[in-house]
């Protein structure tokens, strides 16, 4: 499905350029208005990221996301310096349907597959960020400033045990560059792992993507800067990937 992101930085919604703090572009965007406009465009999910928190975990934007979440008929899937049992539990006492778990996977790798045990596989999403260098796929953590020197491949195989179901993937050179999905990338993860619904993110700007996304086998599509934007609307995107999945 189609998920529009909203990416928040200090109360703003923003879009970072290739992961850079530095690089960030602030959008004049009432989080309201937006998120009505994907409910009325039968948007069924919303990927909220609090860059705050995922920069500094003890910085989380907590009045600003639990004003968010009081808005109803919209799921939301958040992330953004999730490290405890205690930041999951509170997500979900506030309404969220996905929670998204990035830099805890590498610091708290057993606790996190418990959680994956403890509150099922369709309500945690892992949240894997990565630059793709000669045949090595590194995943980056914290706000994607460290490097982990883990290739994908061995977070997903450490973790295929817990049955983990969702998984989102950002290459970090394409996102918020409007210039492509990195197919190759995402076609070699659906084709090894099969059994995982994947979800990708960075670089959309056309439906052509969208058509090209959906081909290979992504279950979900995120999207943000080309929606802020203006590059297609959410009717078109939307009414792309049910044509495609029509074809398919």
């Amino acid at each position: 499905m189609i998920i529009p992101s909203l990416d928040f930085y200090q109360g703003k919604i923003v879009r970072l350029y290739q992961g850079n703090y530095n690089l960030k572009k602030i959008y004049i965007q009432n989080y309201y208005i937006y998120i009505k406009k994907c409910i009325k465009n039968k948007i069924k999910n919303i990927h909220i990221v609090d860059l705050d928190g995922a920069e500094n975990f003890n910085n989380k934007q907590n009045f600003l996301l639990k004003e968010i979440l009081q808005i109803k008929n919209i799921d939301f899937q958040v992330g953004g310096g999730i490290r405890s049992r205690k930041d999951i539990e509170k997500l979900f006492s506030l309404g969220v349907k996905k929670v998204v778990i990035g830099s805890a996977i590498f610091e708290k790798r057993n606790e996190v597959k418990k959680w994956i045990q403890e509150y099922g596989i369709n309500s945690i999403v892992l949240a894997l960020d990565v630059v793709v260098k000669n045949n090595f796929t590194e995943v980056k953590i914290s706000g994607w400033k460290k490097n982990t020197r883990q290739d994908i491949n061995d977070i997903l195989y450490d973790f295929s045990s817990t049955g983990v179901k969702n998984i989102l993937c950002t290459d970090i050179t394409k996102d918020g560059t409007l210039n492509g999905p990195n197919i190759s990338l995402y076609h070699s993860l659906v084709k090894k792992y099969p059994y995982i619904n994947f979800q990708s993110s960075g670089g959309v700007s056309r439906l052509q993507d969208i058509k090209d996304l959906k081909k290979i086998g992504i279950k979900d599509i995120i999207i943000g800067k080309a929606f802020l934007e203006n590059k297609f609307t959410m009717t078109e995107a939307v009414q792309c990937w049910q044509k495609e999945s029509f074809l398919a």
